[in-house]
């Protein structure tokens, strides 16, 4: 043990400073309590030097005396061990010369993040040029879903799984039973395109449907395509999500629009905590309501006492409401330089999330999202994450935390005019 000290502390000059650190700090009566375990060590200090080291005066005797005890070194080694060195406490320890060669190695990093920037703005290019080559497939996906073009036998075969399970059920099937089938499927009604489709997304999708009050849920039945389109280049990075409506009884707009500004360049008062383009602001638009049918608002009535003449007056109040249309309507990110509330940023940060999860998944993969199998993915990709945090944090418990909602509240806004036909 004592060669282990000495290891751990070449220079003798540790040793008191250690042991004089420990006995202001109250270390003193862990020292007692082993002095009256060890009956060679009460032998080997007085009292008298207890006393001394206890107003400093005399730590270094005391050191030789109790250095000499295996159950205090021990003690001491466990208080050096708990020590913690940080990165920016061993920078501070390094000579001039390593410092300036660690801030060149700064400069270069921030050149990096510049590079990465351009990076992403060409990232964002190959975007643009793939979304036209997806474009006449998701307009095809709109014919499909609106029941305007019936795909073809060849378009609507699809190899299942449980194909070869379905064909050998079938060929034990006798002819009559086949026959009743096929009359019962004839009589089955066959609805336009595919009802409901997007809204049925709306549902199975968890951030979505925490937004859909049930007063908005007959107004989603009517939408009818969810587009993606990308700013122009030359244009400063930006996204557009369109939600293109059949008309309807609540708004006169065919198409309700959030444009979504991002920003692809190093912060340059933290060039450090660049990781790609990010959201920086989004716009909405304004929702040409039909009388009586905003469901972003309610009418409450409101009684008030005159003060004189004791009379009282019933009057009528619009306040805000939660809907999923408040969408369209979202808070502004700060542009002064005055900070958001904690609650303000929250709800921006939310939005965000939600405008690239329609962007990244919704939209490019719809279908599997309205037959649930793109959530299926999404749940065991979730799992594995928590499995992973699991086996990391080992057996610590009593840090269960609630997940916070995405607050559908947002402040109304100013928002730009929404598209019409």
């Amino acid at each position: 043990m004592a060669r282990s000290w000495e290891m751990r502390c070449p220079s003798s000059a540790w040793g008191p400073r250690l042991l004089e650190e420990a006995l202001h700090e109250g270390s003193l009566q862990e020292i007692k309590h082993i002095q009256m375990a060890d009956n060679s060590f009460s032998d080997g200090v007085p009292s008298e030097s207890l006393e001394a080291a206890k107003n400093a005066s005399n730590t270094e005797k005391l050191t030789d005396q109790v250095m000499q005890n295996p159950q205090v070194l021990a003690a001491l080694q466990e208080r050096l061990d708990s020590v913690s060195h940080t990165p920016s406490s061993y920078i501070e320890t390094l000579p001039k010369a390593v410092k300036r060669r660690i801030n060149a190695l700064k400069q270069l990093q921030v050149k990096c993040a510049h590079i990465e920037a351009k990076f992403y703005e060409e990232v964002h290019d190959l975007e643009r040029k793939y979304a036209a080559l997806y474009q006449p497939l998701f307009d095809k996906r709109r014919e499909f879903i609106t029941g305007d073009v019936e795909p073809t036998d060849a378009e609507s075969e699809w190899h299942s799984e449980n194909e070869e399970e379905d064909k050998l059920a079938g060929d034990v099937k006798d002819k009559v039973v086949i026959a009743e089938k096929e009359a019962a499927a004839a009589e089955e009604p066959n609805p336009k395109g595919i009802p409901e489709f997007w809204f049925t997304i709306f549902r199975n999708v968890d951030m979505l449907s925490e937004l859909v009050q049930e007063y908005d849920e007959p107004i989603l039945k009517h939408l009818q395509d969810i587009k993606v389109k990308f700013s122009e280049p030359g244009q400063p990075m930006s996204f557009v999500l369109e939600f293109h409506f059949e008309p309807n009884d609540y708004f006169s707009n065919s198409v309700l629009t959030k444009t979504y500004k991002m920003k692809s360049e190093p912060d340059k008062a933290d060039p450090f905590s660049f990781e790609g383009p990010e959201i920086v602001d989004c716009d909405g638009c304004a929702i040409d309501w039909k009388k009586g049918k905003n469901v972003t608002v309610k009418t409450i009535k409101k009684k008030q006492k005159h003060k004189g003449r004791g009379t009282v007056r019933t009057i009528t109040k619009q306040v805000p409401s939660d809907s999923f249309f408040n969408f369209f309507s979202p808070l502004k990110a700060s542009g002064d330089g005055e900070s958001l509330d904690e609650d303000s940023e929250f709800t921006l940060a939310s939005d965000f999330e939600i405008g690239h999860f329609f962007r990244e998944r919704i939209v490019p993969r719809a279908v599997l999202y309205f037959t649930g199998e793109a959530i299926e993915d999404d749940d065991n990709f979730e799992e594995g994450e928590e499995g992973e945090e699991e086996e990391l944090e080992g057996d610590e418990e009593g840090e269960d935390e609630d997940d916070a909602d995405v607050n559908p509240k947002k402040e109304p806004s100013q928002p730009s005019e929404c598209k019409q036909q």
